[in-house]
Formats: C-alpha cells, structure tokens, sequence
C-alpha cells in the first residue's frame, strides 16, 4: 500500500470514526449519563489515547508560559464550549442534523477571518456561503422533521465557537506542531467539565457494563481514534484532499442514525445536507 492510498483510508476512518459521536451521544442520554459525565470521561480517555500515540511518534513536546496558557484556554474556553453545545443539540435534533449543521463551522471560520484578519473573500466564497446558509434555511424550515428551530440555534453556536478555536489556535499558536497542541487542548477540556461536573452534582462514575461500554466508544471511537487517524492521514494526502473525504463525517452520522436510531430521513435532510456539504466543499476549494 502506497502512502496516498495509506493517508485516504486514513482520513476515511477519522471522518467516519468522527461520524459516530452523535449517535453515541444519544445512546449516552438514552443512558441517562449526563453531559458532563459523557465529555469528562471523552477527554479524559481521549486524552491517554492520544499522548500515548504522540510519545509513541516523538512529537510530544512540554508547552510552557504564553503557548500552554493559549492551549488551556483553547481546551477549557473553546473545546469544552463547543463539545457541550454539540452534545446539547442532541436533545433537540436528530444525530444527523446536529453532525450537518455543526459542519457549516468552515464558512464560519471564512467569516471570522474577514472580520478579525481582514483575509479576502473570494467570489468561491461568496457562493459556498450562500449554498450553506440555504442548506441551513432548507433543514430548519421547510420540513423541520427532527430539526427543533432551538436545536438549530444551540449547533449554530457549537460550530461558531469551534470556528473561534480554529481561527485561534492558527493565529496565537502557529508555531506549535497540532498533535502537541490538541494533546494539550483534550485534557484541558476534560478538566473543566471535572470542575463542572462536581460544581453542578452531575459528574457520576458508570456502574454497569453499557455505561462503560458508552463511555469507553465515546473515547476512544469518537476521540482518540479519528483525531489520531486525522493527522496520521493528513501527513500524506494533504489539507485539500482531506477537507474532500471528511465530508464522510455528517454523511456515517446522517447513515448511523437512520440504521440504528430510526432517525427520519426527509427530503429537506437530504437536500439541505447536500447544499451544505457543497458549500463548505466550493469555499475550501476557493
């Protein structure tokens, strides 16, 4: 196996890997394990995945002064901010929807980037924007069969926060390799739900096998598998064709929670994703 072919089925794996988060979330709710509970143990067990696969490449580096205190508060602000809006948008909208709205954070880095880093908008920009808020208007609003107008709201919010993680994290730490960065940023986010957790009484330890078995997935096949797989995949096929196949995400989440969960599957779905999906691909591309 070549290292193209290699680094597809790489990012392939991270996209669909990163595709089982919702579902997982609402097997996690369905549980009655609560947010706090369900992104403490993510991180925390994301956490180990990933150091353990950073020491192991040679890449680990100790942060100190300005860098760690951007990497914390990249991890307790923006991560943990956006994690627990995107597992709050699962009690309001259906696994694939949250996965499709939260993927219009793209667009909304180019925005925060023209009004923060006055970077140009370009006219591929202009028409994947309008594909992606058209998308976003067709889900909500012409058939909104599992898409709760507050739901909406809640992910728009998820994906504009993680828009503000992506365009910080590139401006005030550019010179830190990203595998050192986000093994700094897990444990950070993991801590401030621990804080959260035991300030609001909603931090708990799982005591059956299909809390473990929940947790455990959340973890390692929506944490430390696809993160991992991601930069191991973009090392060799590059940034263009990895932001292609991470389209995969929304669709396995769309897919999954069709098969497993009887999501409904209506027509504004499909062609509000679709529209979405184009948009975000027309604005990487430009």
């Amino acid at each position: 196996m070549n290292s193209e072919t290699r680094g597809i089925l790489l990012m392939m794996l991270s996209a669909v890997s990163f595709g089982t988060l919702g579902v997982l979330g609402k097997y996690a709710s369905a549980a009655d394990l609560s947010i706090s509970t369900v992104l403490t143990y993510r991180f925390l067990g994301g956490t180990l995945f990933i150091w353990a696969l950073v020491a192991y490449s040679g890449k680990l580096k100790l942060l100190h002064g300005q860098s760690l205190g951007v990497a914390v508060l990249l991890g307790s602000g923006f991560y943990a901010t956006q994690s627990g809006l995107y597992f709050l948008g699962l009690e309001y909208m259906t696994a694939g929807l949250v996965s499709l709205v939260v993927y219009t954070y793209p667009v909304l880095v180019v925005v925060l980037s023209y009004i923060f880093l006055n970077e140009r908008i370009s006219r591929h920009i202009v028409v994947g924007l309008a594909l992606t808020l058209s998308g976003i208007a067709v889900i909500s609003g012409v058939d909104p069969v599992g898409a709760d107008p507050r739901g909406v709201a809640i992910v728009l919010g998820a994906a504009l926060v993680y828009a503000g993680y992506y365009v910080t994290s590139h401006v005030a730490v550019d010179n830190i390799d990203p595998q050192t960065l986000t093994a700094y940023v897990l444990p950070s986010a993991g801590a401030s739900f621990v804080v959260f957790g035991v300030a609001t009484n909603s931090l708990s330890i799982p005591t059956t096998g299909n809390e473990v078995a929940i947790l455990a997935a959340v973890a390692l096949v929506g944490t430390g598998i696809p993160i991992g797989a991601f930069f191991a995949g973009l090392a060799e096929v590059g940034a263009s064709r990895a932001s292609i196949i991470s389209s995969l995400e929304p669709a396995t989440a769309v897919v999954l929670g069709i098969i497993l969960l009887d999501d409904p599957l209506a027509g504004a779905t499909v062609v509000g994703g679709l529209l979405i999906l184009i948009g975000v691909l027309v604005i990487q591309r430009g």
